[in-house]
């Protein structure tokens, strides 16, 4: 039970949470032309930059979040890349009536909530899953062991009788 819950149920999580991203982007290398326009369609400028940057985020942070290297900076990371992105690329407000008009507000809404739905996800790999505060992130950014010092966090007990703490979820 101890690999089930310790490593396989982890990582697939992890795999789960990120198998979309290097998906998105090879389809920007595969479809160049299409990534350009949707990636000059924002005020921001720059357009091919934006995708190269794109395609690295895409390809590196997932790696580092399923094999656990610096996964907490990495999903940090993606997190923020989905936040912007769903705020620059899925502007459903800018679409009048998109909740009844079956058009392309609707599904930049859904996309929206689905951005923002990954990044409430990575933020659980960055605070590590259990209920800990904001302070022990920031003193321990890159760690990826359970934050000490968690009076809610619960433990169980050892044949000595000693309590140690239980492994966090993801």
């Amino acid at each position: 039970m101890n690999f089930l819950n310790l490593i396989a149920i982890p990582l697939i999580a992890r795999f789960c949470l990120v198998i979309m991203f290097p998906f998105s982007a090879f389809d920007k290398i595969a479809h160049w032309k299409e990534a350009m326009q949707q990636a000059t369609s924002s005020f921001l400028p720059g357009g091919a930059v934006l995708i190269v940057i794109a395609i690295v985020v895409e390809f590196v942070t997932p790696v580092c979040i399923v094999i656990g290297w610096h996964d907490r900076l990495a999903a940090f990371v993606l997190a923020g890349f989905c936040a912007v992105t769903a705020l620059l690329y899925h502007p459903f407000w800018n679409y009048p009536h998109f909740w009844s008009n079956p058009g392309e507000g609707r599904s930049h809404f859904w996309d929206f909530l689905k951005n923002f739905g990954l990044v409430g996800g990575l933020l659980l790999l960055v605070i590590g899953g259990i209920p800990v505060s904001a302070l022990s992130v920031l003193n321990h950014p890159l760690s990826s062991a359970p934050y000490a010092g968690v009076a809610s966090m619960p433990s169980t007990s050892t044949a000595a009788g000693n309590a140690q703490p239980c492994p966090p979820i993801l």
